[in-house]
């Protein structure tokens, strides 16, 4: 995993942080270490789960997201095959236009 780190800021309910907080203190940790393991984990939860992979993949074949992008939510092997299908389609479509 890269040690590069970007410094982010962003708003969140009260309640919110204040959890955060209180589990940062029972785990010995800082919110910031909290918060970053929480957002790992959720991207991994979302990145296995079926209708947000799809999500993902309209986006790239929409040109919405880069292939980099698209690896780094769905992971290289999963990528490669969304690479592959959009290629294909991409082919496809192509005929099509050239036979009407």
């Amino acid at each position: 995993m890269s040690t590069d780190k970007k410094r982010v800021q962003f708003r969140a309910p009260d309640r919110l942080i204040d959890r955060a907080d209180a589990l940062a203190e029972v785990l010995g940790e800082d919110r910031t270490d909290v918060l970053v393991t929480a957002l790992r984990e959720y991207l991994q939860d979302a990145a296995h789960d079926d209708a947000l992979t799809q999500e993902i993949a309209a986006a790239y074949y929409d040109d919405e997201i880069t292939f980099e992008q698209l690896k780094a939510l769905v992971g290289a092997e999963e990528a490669a095959n969304l690479r592959v299908l959009k290629q294909q389609l991409d082919e496809d479509f192509i005929d099509e236009v050239a036979d009407a």
